[in-house]
């Protein structure tokens, strides 16, 4: 079974295991309404996670695109309000926008053959740096028309959310791109190795322009999709966006190193972390949980292998000289102690637990990297994860189940879920 196959099977696993623990929570978690208004929330997420895995498939990244949707909306609104222009004059000027804006991306990191890492961290500022110049970083640009708002908060049929089918239509572009055509072979070519697929005849910063501009463009349209659904439009758009986005790629099996796509695994990864965006609102307000279970599903995806975490730590004690054993153990309980320290702040006993355990288990895997790469402990040679296998996956159970009972406990107080 290939690595895209296994990532596809477990989160359809992940996704079900979701579905029946919030069923059991409420009586109308499971319903069309429900489900359409989790789709609806996260569309804009979703067709930037779609353009971001033929540009991760490449071995490259764009954090950009969160800003470029804020800048892409802040022109919609001042075209449309401001200058008077059509809706859908404005809308094709917002989209053009953006489209440059990848252009320049692609430009800057095939010309002047910059990494993209450093490219889009860049433009990042400058996109969010511009929206908020246009703007004062207080002008909110509403009262836009009702049909242009029924993009985003419009229905069809029996309740279907109108923007669904732009979705699908990006999703099936993306999915012929990245896995029904040459260019998406040359991707993943590029991804694997860029000079071997440079000599193999792949014209390879063509192709990397290319999934650049597609990026931007998405950003664009997905601004549509934003102001469409909230109303307004403001420099602040889409904050964020680009990391929600790279996460449900990774989540969904694409390698965050390149040589590797999948499509239907990014829409699997979105509809996961939509879910428990929305099924963890009420704890998320007192203490970030929604953060913390995006982050636990992340690193249980990626770091989750069959092998055990005993077998590291067996090498670990036959490499490593006594003196600096006591080192480490130094290091680590000085970081415990500044872990309860912060515990302390935690807004109740269910915050603690978690702040203390993840202080605990993160630190003492921090320690041993940090250790291992300045000389404290020499293990040359020997694979250092810095989130163990066994262990990354024992501390997403042990989150999980407590985010659950927590969950059950709030929603039967309150009757979050009964009306």
């Amino acid at each position: 079974m290939t690595e895209g196959a296994r990532a596809t099977r477990a989160l359809l696993v992940l996704l079900a295991v979701e579905l029946v623990v919030f069923a059991l929570l409420g009586r109308n978690f499971l319903t069309v309404g429900n489900g359409f208004e989790v789709v609806r929330a996260s569309v804009e997420v979703g067709l930037l996670a779609l353009a971001l895995t033929a540009v991760i498939a490449t071995g490259g990244i764009d954090l950009s695109v969160g800003s470029l949707l804020g800048l892409c909306a802040v022109v919609f609104g001042w075209l449309a309000r401001e200058a008077g222009l059509a809706v859908p004059v404005a809308a094709a000027l917002a989209v053009l926008a953006g489209t440059l804006g990848g252009l320049l991306n692609g430009w800057l990191v095939t010309s002047l053959r910059l990494p993209p890492l450093i490219v889009t961290l860049g433009t990042y500022s400058l996109y969010r740096g511009l929206a908020e110049a246009a703007t004062g970083g207080v002008a909110n640009y509403t009262g836009f028309p009702g049909g242009f708002l029924g993009l985003g908060q419009g229905t069809f049929l029996a309740g279907i959310p109108t923007q669904l089918p732009l979705l699908v239509a990006v999703g099936a572009f993306f999915w012929a791109l990245v896995h029904r055509s040459v260019i998406g072979r040359g991707l993943e070519a590029i991804g694997y190795a860029p000079e071997a697929a440079r000599h193999a005849g792949v014209p390879v910063g063509a192709r990397l322009r290319l999934v650049y501009v597609l990026s931007g463009a998405v950003a664009g349209v997905a601004s549509l999709v934003y102001v469409a659904r909230l109303g307004q439009a403001k420099a602040d758009a889409g904050t964020g966006f680009e990391l929600l986005a790279i996460t449900a790629v990774v989540l969904g099996g694409t390698s965050i190193f390149g040589g590797r796509a999948s499509v239907p695994g990014t829409l699997l990864g979105l509809f996961v972390l939509a879910l428990v965006g929305f099924l963890v609102y009420e704890v998320s307000q007192r203490f970030g949980a929604q953060g913390l279970v995006r982050t636990m599903t992340l690193f249980w995806r990626w770091r989750v292998r069959p092998y055990k975490t005993w077998r590291l730590y067996r090498r670990l004690a036959q490499a490593t000289d006594p003196r600096n054993v006591l080192v480490l153990l130094a290091l680590f309980v000085a970081f415990i102690i500044r872990g309860y320290a912060i515990a302390r702040q935690a807004p109740d006993e269910f915050g603690t637990i978690v702040a203390v355990g993840i202080t605990t288990w993160f630190g003492f895997q921090a320690f041993i990297n940090i250790s291992a790469l300045s000389g404290i402990l020499p293990l040359t040679g020997i694979p250092l994860p810095f989130f163990s296998y066994g262990g990354s996956f024992a501390l997403t159970c042990w989150v999980a189940v407590a985010l659950a009972m927590r969950v059950a406990w709030q929603s039967r107080q309150s009757g979050y879920y009964e009306s």
